[in-house]
């Protein structure tokens, strides 16, 4: 941690304790009347949580006192640094996929409660936005998502600046990812099915998304042979989505409830399973009886819908709190590697 010097701080306009002309004490003269050092009057000042709350109080009220207030831009010119990070949402906000969804906001309320509490700014933003100022000049980038085939990566990966992914680890890359381990994800949808008797599956997602790819690569491998995988690519991680394409495979199929395409399904998410269910009962399909269903995330709609899902659950606030301590850790040249996070699958009703 680098100190901060006394060029950070600036004479507030009113001194009620110092005559008319005085100098200035210096941020080494309020580190003496503290009895601490000068960097825990910085970190004091900047709320850091590495110094107590009463010590903090001391400080606070002892500047205050002696008329200083913290000079971020000083600090800022001098250190070369914006304190702020840019989180960069990959997905484009659809009506039938908000930002409101827990995707991504489970990650950013991760994201933001530990970037601000080490004095950083977070700045929102997507891909198409990436040559405005605030962005431009922030400390590091936030990737939430890689895109089809790690497309936003690469376009974030030439700004060069400090990037840290929300993902899945991809051959040969060479960036620091955080992410849900979607294979193990993946396998334990298949241990299910396979528990149940089911043998003739479906999977539903884009596969050209790294993290899709992983989830259907670990519930095959999970399958061991044991059952047929159908793979269904929908053109979103939308309900509507999911609908349309179970609902295409079942009218080319011409079906009928005797001879029903598959007996369990896999969604890459919540919604494309919810809407897969929502066709697959259109079509007099009893879910679970003729067909189980599993989701992916475990958002608070899986429980509350009907029948109530099963869904692999992904802690996506842990892992918001992970991608800004990796990116803290690049904006200090500490060291820093890719993590994955668990998995849990929820057993509920379908």
């Amino acid at each position: 941690m680098r100190s901060t010097s006394k060029s950070d701080f600036s004479m507030a306009p009113a001194q009620h304790n110092k005559a008319k002309g005085d100098t200035a004490p210096t941020m080494e003269d309020l580190a003496k009347l503290a009895g601490v050092s000068t960097i825990t009057v910085s970190r004091a000042l900047r709320d850091s949580p590495l110094v107590t709350e009463k010590t903090r109080e001391k400080i606070r009220q002892l500047a205050a006192e002696q008329g200083y207030r913290f000079n971020i831009s000083a600090r800022n010119l001098r250190m070369r640094r914006s304190y702020s990070v840019a989180v960069v949402v990959e997905m484009t906000p659809v009506k039938g996929r908000p930002m409101s969804d827990p995707y991504p906001l489970e990650l950013l309320g991760g994201i933001t409660q530990e970037l601000t509490t080490a004095g950083y700014s977070v700045v929102l933003t997507s891909k198409q936005l990436l040559d405005t100022a605030p962005v431009q000049g922030a400390d590091g980038l936030i990737l939430l998502g890689q895109g089809t085939h790690g497309e936003a990566v690469r376009t974030l990966q030439q700004t060069n600046l400090p990037l840290v992914v929300w993902g899945a680890p991809e051959r040969d890359g060479d960036y620091i990812v955080v992410g849900s381990d979607n294979r193990k994800g993946g396998a334990s949808a298949a241990e299910r099915f396979l528990e149940q008797g089911r043998r003739k599956l479906i999977f539903l997602g884009d596969v050209d998304h790294a993290e899709v790819q992983e989830r259907c690569a670990g519930f095959i491998d999970g399958l061991s042979g044991r059952a047929t995988v159908h793979i269904l690519r929908p053109k979103a991680f939308t309900f509507e989505a999911g609908f349309d394409c179970v609902s295409t495979l079942l009218n080319k199929q011409g079906h009928s409830r005797p001879g029903h395409p598959c007996d369990g399904l896999f969604a890459a998410s919540d919604l494309l399973a919810m809407g897969a269910i929502r066709a697959l009962t259109e079509a007099s399909l009893r879910v679970p009886d003729d067909i189980s269903v599993i989701g992916y995330d475990d958002t608070p709609g899986a429980a509350s819908f009907v029948p109530p899902l099963t869904s692999v659950h992904q802690y996506l606030r842990d892992g918001g709190v992970l991608l800004a301590r990796k990116m803290l850790d690049l904006i200090e040249n500490r060291p820093a590697r890719s993590e994955m996070l668990p998995t849990t699958l929820i057993v509920r009703q379908t």
